[in-house]
C-alpha cells in the first residue's frame, strides 16, 4: 500500500474543465449531493476547493457558505488548505469534491476539516476509484500527465478507514459511474442499470456522507462493597462427666 502523505509535486485542479469528462464526473457528483441538500441544517457551510465551489447548492437550507479556493472564481476567501482561518467548530457541513487525491498529506488535510466541523456535522467527499474502468487507465502512459489520472487515487475503503479514525460515522458510501458516456448517454445510462450489481465494486466514482461523532467521557464511579468478614460460630455446649 503506497503511503498516504507524497513527496512528489501535484497538479491541484480549480476547475471541472481541466479534467477529461469532467462534465461527466460533475454531473454525477451534483446529483448524488442533490439528494443530500435538502437534509442539512445550520449555519455554516464549508466548499474546500475549486471542484467543490463549482458544486451547485443554492437550495440548500444552509444560506452562509464560505467557497475556498486560490484560482477559481467562484471563490469568496483564499486560505491555505491545511490552515483554515476559521474558529475550531466552525461549520455544520463541510464539502470536499474529488480534492483529497490532489493534496500531499491527506491525513492533515481531514485533520485541519474535523478541527473546524462541529459536533456532529457531516463531511461530504467523493473521489476517483482507482479500481475502476477509469482508474485503471492511469496506467496508460500519455494519460500519466493528465487529470484526473495524475492525481493519486485513494480507494474509498481506505477514505473509510481514515474517517474512523477520527471518529465519523459512515452514514453513506456508493461508487458509480461504470464508464465516462459524454456523448451517448442513454446507451450508458442501460450499461449501468445492467451492470448495477457491479457499481458497488468498480464504479468510476465514489461518494462518502460521514458525520462526525463526539461522545463524551463519563468517569466511571468505583463500585463499593464492604466484604462480609466470615468468623467462626460460637456454640455453647456442656459435657457430661
Amino acid at each position: 500500500m503506497k503511503p498516504a502523505r507524497s513527496q512528489r509535486p501535484l497538479e491541484y485542479p480549480y476547475t471541472w474543465d481541466q479534467f477529461a469528462h469532467g462534465e461527466w464526473a460533475c454531473t454525477h457528483v451534483q446529483t448524488r449531493l442533490d439528494e443530500w441538500l435538502p437534509r442539512l441544517f445550520g449555519y455554516h457551510m464549508l466548499k474546500l476547493g475549486g471542484l467543490s465551489c463549482e458544486m451547485v447548492t443554492g437550495h440548500c437550507n444552509i444560506q452562509h457558505q464560505v467557497c475556498i479556493d486560490k484560482l477559481n472564481p467562484l471563490r469568496n476567501m483564499e486560505a491555505e488548505n491545511y490552515d483554515l482561518p476559521f474558529l475550531d467548530k466552525a461549520f455544520d457541513v463541510c464539502i470536499l469534491a474529488n480534492q483529497l487525491d490532489y493534496t500531499d498529506d491527506p491525513h492533515r488535510l481531514l485533520r485541519e476539516i474535523d478541527r473546524v466541523m462541529i459536533d456532529d456535522g457531516y463531511l461530504i467527499l467523493s473521489g476517483v476509484n482507482p479500481s475502476s474502468l477509469m482508474g485503471i487507465g492511469r496506467l496508460i502512459p500519455w494519460r500519466k500527465n493528465r487529470l484526473p489520472w495524475n492525481g493519486r487515487m485513494f480507494t474509498p475503503l481506505r477514505v473509510r478507514d481514515w474517517l474512523g479514525v477520527l471518529n465519523y460515522e459512515i452514514v453513506e458510501m456508493s461508487c458509480f459511474g461504470l464508464i465516462p458516456a459524454t456523448r451517448h448517454r442513454t446507451c450508458g445510462v442501460w450499461f449501468e442499470n445492467a451492470c448495477s450489481g457491479l457499481l458497488p465494486a468498480i464504479g468510476s466514482l465514489y461518494f462518502i456522507v460521514a458525520r462526525k461523532r463526539t461522545y463524551p467521557l463519563k468517569p466511571i464511579k468505583p463500585k463499593w462493597k464492604l466484604k462480609k468478614s466470615l468468623s467462626p460460630v460460637s456454640v455453647n455446649y456442656r459435657t457430661g462427666g
